[in-house]
């Protein structure tokens, strides 16, 4: 029975998952599996999910191809439909079953839209397109939607991005790379997860740094464990009294996508004043000499991959003890919307080595982040040393009267500390 269109169920096995996960490379097998049918293209729309995950569609003149992956499984299912008998979709099967490298596959062809069966309305075609003249297109345009999305179960936040990477390099601990987005200008990312973009880096940035710099008395010797952007010593380098930064950063693709793509976040690597360590910071704190520093920022990403071992309270012990008898600490403690449980676990830790009376959060709003809010430690080993009650003023107006910053200023420090009562519920 002559049908309107031909409509493909496929399943694609032991694919290459590596493919599987890339979203620009799952746009482009797909664009060239409707070309190699001659199908005429309109519009692409496509997703990345953090962490695995592709989904996607390729609408043609003749239908669309449509596609999800599961790269934990090496397995992609995709939906073919093609109207009439001008694109042959078997031939779009085989190309992707090559593109995804997949070891075999299955499909069931259905034919919808029995000709038979259905009741054609006729109207005058010439009329309607002497209507429509002005509004139909001469030729079709072709445009594309690619979009990296990070969730969890229940949130996710989506970019649209340019398509082709500007960097995708697999060092020994993550997956670093770099998109080119249409909001948010460049943005780095490792495994998944959004770090900075050219757009918003300086809210964190410039909290994680000014806050405890403007209330520390006479911070010299700083340690940074992670950080490798340069974001973080990028500001820490406004203020005279610092003496030397170490800057601990375990992967050095981080700095290398940094330098090539990031030249204002990086600028920091040139200073005299920054001493580079490429190596694990759970082994640099545990070789320094007992109260070496006056501030130590954690500046890493979640608790996961190489940066699982920063969130113990082992770890946490031995800061406490390199940090001088006034020093600070200051973590990134995650957002309390997106990721409670962590949250709650990191402050219990706090409270456990510096006690409760000197330990503080305070948050940031940065948009590129899950839910947009997120939080800041600050732990004082001096009973003394308070994130308000020891605000150098004076220090903050001329860093301001200096520097351009975009976010930080004496009101919003202030204003950092006053957190909803449903954080207060989490840290209580």
């Amino acid at each position: 029975m002559k049908s309107l269109g031909n409509h493909i169920v496929v399943e694609y096995f032991n694919c290459n998952p590596a493919l599987l996960n890339d979203v620009v490379y799952i746009e482009d097998a797909m664009i060239k599996s409707a070309k190699k049918a001659e199908a005429t293209i309109i519009n692409s729309t496509f997703h990345h999910f953090s962490p695995f995950g592709v989904s996607g569609v390729v609408v043609i003149q003749e239908s669309h191809l449509a596609i999800h992956t599961w790269p934990e499984y090496g397995f992609a299912s995709v939906d073919i439909f093609t109207c009439g008998d001008s694109v042959d979709p078997w031939i779009s099967y085989n190309s992707l079953k090559t593109l995804l490298e997949a070891d075999y596959g299955s499909a069931i062809q259905m034919n919808r839209g029995p000709e038979d069966l259905l009741p054609k309305t006729d109207f005058d075609l010439q009329q309607y397109r002497s209507e429509q003249k002005e509004v139909i297109p001469d030729k079709i345009k072709t445009t594309r939607d690619i979009w990296y999305t990070e969730r969890n179960e229940y949130i996710a936040l989506s970019l649209k991005h340019a398509g082709k990477k500007l960097y995708d390099e697999r060092s020994p601990y993550q997956r670093v790379e770099v998109y080119n987005t249409f909001a948010y200008g460049k943005m780095l990312t490792l495994d998944g997860m959004v770090m900075c973009t050219e757009h918003d880096e300086y809210v964190y940035h410039e909290m994680i740094a000014h806050v405890p710099m403007s209330t520390h008395p006479e911070p010299n010797d700083i340690l940074v464990i992670g950080g490798g952007d340069g974001g973080t010593a990028r500001e820490l380098l406004k203020y005279p009294t610092v003496r030397k930064i170490t800057l601990v950063e375990i992967d050095e693709k981080v700095i290398d996508a940094a330098k090539k793509f990031f030249p204002d976040l990086a600028c920091s690597f040139r200073n005299k004043k920054l001493d580079l360590k490429i190596q694990d910071g759970i082994d640099f704190v545990e070789g320094c000499p007992e109260s070496s520093f006056d501030l130590v920022i954690i500046d890493s990403n979640d608790p996961v991959g190489p940066a699982k071992g920063l969130f113990s309270e082992e770890f946490y012990k031995r800061v406490h003890g390199i940090l001088k008898e006034n020093g600070l600490l200051i973590t990134q403690s995650e957002s309390p919307r997106f990721n409670p449980h962590v949250f709650r676990e990191i402050y219990q830790c706090y409270y456990k080595i510096f006690g409760k009376q000197q330990v503080f959060c305070f948050l940031a709003h940065i948009p590129t982040y899950p839910t947009g809010m997120w939080s800041f430690s600050y732990c004082s080993k001096d009973r003394n040393l308070h994130p308000l009650r020891s605000l150098n003023e004076d220090l903050i107006k001329r860093l301001i009267g200096k520097n351009a910053l975009k976010y930080y200023n004496q009101e919003v420090h202030a204003g950092a500390f006053a957190l909803p009562n449903f954080v207060l519920d989490l840290l209580n």
